[in-house]
């Protein structure tokens, strides 16, 4: 259906006469009438009665008004979706319940006049290659994985250093303890099933596993964080690693146990992937926000691949 046509019929209908209608959009009245005619013929049936008074709309003209004006209304609604600058701004993050989550959280809060988008796309790839499409207007990546240079026109910003926790079962060897450092877990299973060969996370702990002799096992399939705290709640054996900004809920009665780890305290670096020409406007928000939460952070003692883009 042409929306011309029915963005016509409602001026006529609204203005009562089809030379104010023509003023109103700005075309002749012979323009008025052809896009008036062409909808009846479209749809079979007279919309308008001419009288002494205007136009009138007859019964099916009648009938066809609201739809009339929800078709115009899904337009506008399609075409802003799209439009940078008045669409939403949209976002990747990799989990719903990760810190980049609570970061989009506390920007929301902070501005609540800027509508968002939030989306979770799976690997680094899909993220720059969204970004440069225009799809999404940035993605929150932990690293830039070696071998993976980002594109020129692609940059980025270190946005937050999330402290790694060691989660335990109530019975496990370390669930007394205050803080564990790296070198006390050497010999202790660490599970993670999450971990996926080639993406930017599995990229930070073979790193990690390398550099202080841990071991960390991906076996099995990954049924979720419920699963997962489920098993190390019943495994003295087992413990995990969790972001310390992950938000995690569970039963009472699992008595699991979030222990900081130190000597030296290994950081999950989040970064904020955006393209250099993106022109939307609440881009450059977000950006101050983040570069304002990152400022407070103190890099010393800590620790990250020497791959990791620099802050």
């Amino acid at each position: 259906m042409d929306l011309d046509a029915v963005r016509t019929f409602v001026a006529v209908l609204d203005a009562g006469r089809f030379r104010e209608a023509a003023d109103e959009l700005g075309v002749t009245q012979q323009a008025v009438s052809k896009r008036v005619a062409a909808l009846e013929r479209t749809l079979g049936v007279r919309l308008f009665t001419r009288t002494a008074r205007g136009a009138e709309p007859t019964i099916d003209g009648q009938a066809f008004l609201p739809h009339a004006r929800e078709l115009l209304r899904v337009a506008e609604r399609a075409a802003t979706s799209v439009r940078t600058g008045r669409r939403p701004l949209r976002v990747d993050i990799i989990a719903s319940r990760g810190a980049a989550s609570g970061l989009m959280r506390a920007f929301h809060g902070a501005h609540p006049e800027i509508d968002l988008d939030v989306v979770m796309l799976f690997s680094i790839e899909t993220a720059v290659a969204a970004i440069r499409s225009g799809e999404i207007d940035a993605s929150f990546r932990a690293v830039t994985a070696p071998g993976l240079p980002l594109p020129e026109d692609i940059a980025s910003a270190r946005v937050l250093d999330e402290d790694l926790e060691l989660l335990t079962g109530p019975h496990h060897a370390l669930a007394g303890a205050r803080s564990v450092t790296l070198a006390e877990l050497t010999g202790h299973r660490i599970w993670m099933p999450g971990i996926v060969p080639g993406t930017e996370w599995a990229a930070y702990y073979d790193d990690l596993v390398a550099e202080f002799g841990l071991t960390i096992e991906a076996t099995g399939p990954n049924f979720g964080s419920d699963a997962l705290l489920d098993t190390v709640a019943d495994t003295p054996a087992l413990a995990t690693f969790m972001g310390g900004q992950t938000r995690l809920v569970w039963p009472a009665g699992h008595g699991l146990r979030r222990i900081p780890v130190t000597g030296p305290k290994p950081v999950y670096p989040h970064s904020l992937l955006w393209h250099r020409d993106n022109p939307h406007p609440a881009l450059a928000t977000l950006r101050s926000y983040l570069d304002t939460a990152a400022a407070g952070q103190d890099p010393a003692g800590t620790w990250t691949p020497g791959w990791t883009n620099a802050r």
